[in-house]
């Protein structure tokens, strides 16, 4: 079954240290592949050398390559790249020469390679009960370690021998750094590789420890390289999380990847669980300022943000905040990615962690069977109260969100608290059809939130929807019709809400809105105009009640377009 095409050329690589006596039961299991192979003899012992010697000249395919002396798993695999790139190979599957592993998965892995030509292949062990505990529980550290430098968890398992190398990146990278020589090898060179921009995909797979199998880890020695590797590895990712967490953007929102604005929530998982949340709380800090000193545009949103909000204040003879400053606003905006998280984990009480502030609790009469339309904003934390209302108060509420948002809100998501993604509704357009179905939501007595205050971008056309003027802080500001419009289609009653940071504590905020919102026919522009402008004057008032919880990170009184010409 050959596995070679034109542009796609796959060898095996094979490390070997005394291991002359498995070789036979492995190239045996390697036949039917039809894969060239070189087997790297790594200094073994002469009983070994005479069996590979006996080897290669049975196996056509199989080419031997020899090392003077025991340099080591690494120096021996990277050789075997060498051979390999020299014949015209262009990826190369490393096997372990134990027989550990399941080799008739090759053709998993070289097709996965295939697709993702650019990317480090490797198999994701699944093990029976031959591996020794004490070797699972230090894969697990391994693991995690491996998370915080790579600040992600798409590494899943670093320490199989088992993958496939592209060979051109894997050796470029051997140029420019000095990798670990043994048991150091096979994590530093994914991390190192998913650091230069080649990432990992994973093939479960099945791995079993012979009996009376020979081992090479030395548990002294060995461990002390991994923790040396890792010491290097982690210094190595300081300086690297500004690339690791963010890419550059010049533009408006509505055509970023709603992933930038979710940066941190892999890396607050990792330490979350490891420590809980109070660890995270000291690791924002330095995360935050590296994120306020590398990300120009959104600090340039923030400060030109708190000067609008000084100058409003001393306008109305009203203090100034302490700590309003863009660095504080960013560390509120880090909390409240944990306030999120912790929503959804079910770590945060209402009426502990989360209060009505006065008249709130009225106004939303959570005992209604009535459906109602939340409108919301990018003020505050509207997600966290759609946990708690679906967690402890057994309410649904339904999140209308533009669909590509929806689609990398939900993976994030999925990896901190599956049941957040529940009663998303992704849309690309606010038309009949998402009206027939929020009718029959709120006629189920169930509650839909859609956000007022962004003004999304089509897809299709590459423009941006209708939107109506309104003055905000002092300016006229664009805001969408859709919500708006829709809100008069469904004819419920409409409320805003807003989730703020006050005294130590989220502070549910809530007053009626419209029941129903009026827009006749005779008179619709202009009665679209009093309701946006009413919605404008509320938010407005909110965000100068709570300014560090604006988490509008762009500038907010310019069109998508005219944004993205500046």
């Amino acid at each position: 079954m050959p596995l070679t095409t034109d542009a796609f050329a796959p060898c095996v690589v094979i490390p070997c240290y005394n291991h002359g006596a498995m070789m036979a039961q492995v190239l045996a299991r390697l036949l039917p592949f039809d894969l060239p192979c070189f087997v790297v003899d790594d200094g073994s012992n002469a009983a070994t050398r005479r069996e590979l010697e006996r080897l290669a000249g049975i196996h056509t395919k199989m080419t031997l390559v020899r090392l003077a002396d025991n340099s080591g798993k690494g120096i021996a695999v990277i050789r075997g790249l060498e051979e390999a790139l020299s014949a015209g190979f262009t990826h190369a599957v490393q096997v372990d020469a134990d027989g550990q592993h399941a080799i008739e998965d090759i053709p998993k892995l070289v097709a996965l390679a295939q697709q993702h030509p650019q990317a480090l292949i490797s198999g994701q062990p699944v093990y029976d009960d031959s591996i020794p505990r004490s070797r699972l529980y230090g894969r697990w550290i391994t693991h995690v370690w491996v998370w915080i430098e790579t600040l992600s968890l798409q590494l899943k398992d670093s320490m199989c021998g088992f993958r496939v190398y592209p060979i051109v990146p894997t050796l470029h990278l051997a140029q420019q750094v000095a990798l670990g020589k043994r048991m150091d090898f096979d994590t530093e060179v994914m991390v190192r590789l998913y650091w230069q921009g080649n990432t990992s995909y994973f093939v479960p797979t099945r791995v079993t420890y012979p009996q009376n199998g020979l081992s090479h880890f030395d548990a002294l020695k060995d461990n002390c390289r991994i923790s040396l590797m890792h010491t290097r590895l982690f210094f190595g990712m300081l300086p690297r999380i500004p690339s690791l967490l963010f890419r550059p953007a010049n533009q408006h929102w509505a055509r970023k990847k709603e992933v930038k604005g979710l940066w941190g929530m892999r890396i607050m998982l990792i330490i979350w669980r490891l420590l809980g949340r109070k660890a995270i709380s000291l690791f924002l800090y330095p995360v935050v300022a590296v994120y306020w000193l590398t990300a120009h545009q959104a600090r340039q949103a923030s400060k030109s943000w708190i000067r609008r909000v000084r100058t409003q204040l001393a306008s109305r003879s009203l203090p100034i905040p302490a700590h309003l400053n863009s660095y504080s606003h960013f560390l509120r905006f880090a909390d409240a990615m944990l306030d999120k998280i912790a929503s959804w984990r079910g770590e945060m009480r209402l009426g502990h962690d989360l209060v009505f502030a006065p008249g709130a609790e009225a106004a939303l009469d959570v005992e209604s069977s009535k459906g109602k339309l939340l409108l919301a904003s990018h003020l505050g934390d509207i997600e966290a109260c759609r946990a708690l209302a679906q967690l402890q108060v057994h309410k649904t509420i339904n999140a209308l969100v533009f669909s590509d948002n929806a689609q990398r809100f939900k993976q994030i998501m999925a990896e901190v608290a599956p049941q957040a993604g529940l009663n998303l509704i992704p849309v690309n357009d606010i038309g009949p059809d998402t009206a027939i179905l929020l009718k029959d939501k709120l006629d189920r007595g169930e509650w839909v939130a859609i956000v007022g205050d962004r003004i999304a971008v089509n897809p299709q056309r590459g423009t941006t929807r209708r939107v109506i003027w309104s003055r905000f802080m002092g300016h006229p500001a664009p805001f969408p019709q859709g919500p708006f419009i829709l809100a008069a289609i469904l004819r419920c009653p409409v409320l805003l809400i807003y989730a703020l940071r006050q005294q130590g504590k989220l502070r549910l905020h809530c007053e009626p809105f419209a029941d129903p919102l009026p827009l006749p026919r005779a008179d619709r522009q202009a009665s679209l105009q009093k309701a946006v402008d009413r919605y404008a004057e509320r938010l407005e008032h909110y965000a100068l009640e709570s300014p560090l919880d604006w988490f509008n990170f762009f500038d907010f009184w310019q069109l998508p377009d005219q944004h993205i010409q500046e």
